[in-house]
């Protein structure tokens, strides 16, 4: 049997990146946000969402925003408007465009659907950045 050297071994995919990332900042968002046994309980739900078909998973939301908006997933959040069970599922989803644009999509989580957008050029979100370093000024 070959052993594989585990330093070369490096994924192929520049989707896998994106989607590891985007797990990575999820996971992130969720325990930043909140305490360990709030982020068990959010995990949970999203799970039992997309197992009950409430919402598409995360990997198949990514692969239809990637191929209309190119770019690298900053950032991704699963969450109800209001947190009552009437409310639809959303994904937001922040990308870093090339040329330093940034857009944030809202995306109904059970269709996939796009059903907001915005987005900031480069120069905008730099001009916003430089003025919040220097204490709120700016912008």
């Amino acid at each position: 049997m070959r052993k594989q050297n585990p330093t070369t071994h490096r994924p192929s995919s520049r989707r896998g990146h994106m989607l590891a990332g985007a797990l990575c900042t999820l996971l992130l968002a969720f325990g930043a946000s909140s305490g360990m046994a709030e982020n068990g309980r959010d995990h949970d739900r999203a799970r039992q969402a997309v197992e009950a078909g409430e919402i598409l998973p995360l990997r198949a939301i990514l692969e239809r925003v990637e191929r209309d908006y190119p770019g690298h997933v900053i950032d991704v959040e699963l969450e109800r408007e209001h947190e009552n069970n009437l409310e639809p599922w959303v994904y937001k989803i922040k990308l870093l465009r090339s040329g330093g644009s940034l857009i944030k999509l809202k995306v109904d989580a059970r269709t996939g659907a796009v059903i907001g957008k915005k987005e900031r050029s480069g120069t905008e979100h730099e001009r916003e950045q430089r003025g919040h370093r220097r204490g709120g000024e700016g912008s």
